[in-house]
């Protein structure tokens, strides 16, 4: 399936980035050799004759970006990064927000109405733990309104979004997006997971996330987050048109937006979770800003 980044002009971090992975031929070298095949860094600096320190560092920097995926693996001498390509195709939209009629709601990961979830689970704030890890009883603590990363192996959270905004206009489609992976007791490359997310009741796709990512540490994350636990996300977004429900650029629902009757109450509910015949029940975790790769909490975007 294609991979692709679609970005536009509110998105300034991430283009900077992917400008900057860019702007280096030596890097849109690797970028080619990793096309259809992964190699380990020994390998690419071989392949283009740089120095082992030179690759590792484009390496860096194409990480950062989004570009290529790395993952730790086990080696004759401890282990080693294998890279591979994380996109097919780059889109970006010379557009902002302010250029079409547009608002956008962000919600702390905390503030969830509902939820039930088993262990493992927890939740955290930038300066630590807030209560006990694996004690779903945690979940109500009044504290979790800082948390910027939660988790859980089962179950699920709910939000609850305003639709005050849908008051006398006529919406054209919504966006909700966040950082997400799979959940294990620590980062677990192989431990894939079906993450769903229902709006007003309807499900409204299901991610296989192949991942609990881990083997770098989150650009966001707090020094005292130990390198054995999570680290980093995938920014997903579900897209909501009077075409159909998308996950990303890909299908994921005939149903359009229509269908989820967002005006029938004073909220719109989103809730996220494992579908207890989930084939890949691998958990979640849930990260805001301050953790992960990403400078957000959940992103709702109405277009009228």
């Amino acid at each position: 399936m294609d991979k692709s980044i679609r970005l536009d002009l509110d998105e300034k971090e991430r283009m900077s980035r992917i400008a900057k992975a860019l702007s280096a031929e030596t890097r849109i070298d690797i970028i080619r050799l990793l096309y259809g095949k992964s190699y380990n860094i020994n390998e690419i600096a071989e392949q283009l004759k740089l120095p082992q320190s030179s690759a590792a560092t484009h390496v860096k920097v194409l990480e950062e970006a989004g570009l290529i995926e790395t993952e730790l693996v086990p080696a004759v001498r401890g282990s080693m990064k294998v890279c591979r390509r994380a996109a097919d195709s780059i889109e970006f939209l010379m557009k902002t927000d302010l250029e079409e009629d547009a608002e956008i709601i962000h919600m702390p990961i905390g503030n969830y109405v509902d939820y039930y979830v088993e262990p493992t689970c927890g939740i955290v704030s930038e300066k630590g733990y807030i209560d006990e890890e694996d004690e779903p009883r945690c979940f109500y603590n009044p504290a979790r309104t800082g948390a910027k990363l939660l988790w859980f192996g089962k179950g699920y959270v709910e939000y609850r979004f305003s639709n005050h905004l849908l008051t006398n206009r006529q919406l054209k489609g919504m966006e909700i997006s966040m950082e997400l992976c799979s959940e294990d007791h620590e980062y677990n490359l192989e431990y894939p997971s079906d993450i769903t997310l229902w709006i007003n009741g309807l499900e409204a796709g299901t991610w296989t996330c192949p991942s609990d990512f881990g083997g770098r540490r989150g650009r966001l994350n707090p020094s005292w987050w130990p390198d054995k636990n999570t680290q980093f996300g995938v920014l997903k977004t579900w897209r909501f048109t009077k075409e159909g429900t998308f996950l990303d650029e890909a299908p994921a629902g005939p149903l359009p937006i229509e269908a989820y009757h967002l005006e029938s109450s004073g909220f719109i509910s989103v809730k996220l979770g494992i579908k207890p015949d989930a084939r890949h029940a691998g958990g979640i975790n849930l990260f805001g800003s301050s953790f992960g790769d990403y400078q957000q909490d959940i992103r709702m975007k109405l277009v009228f």
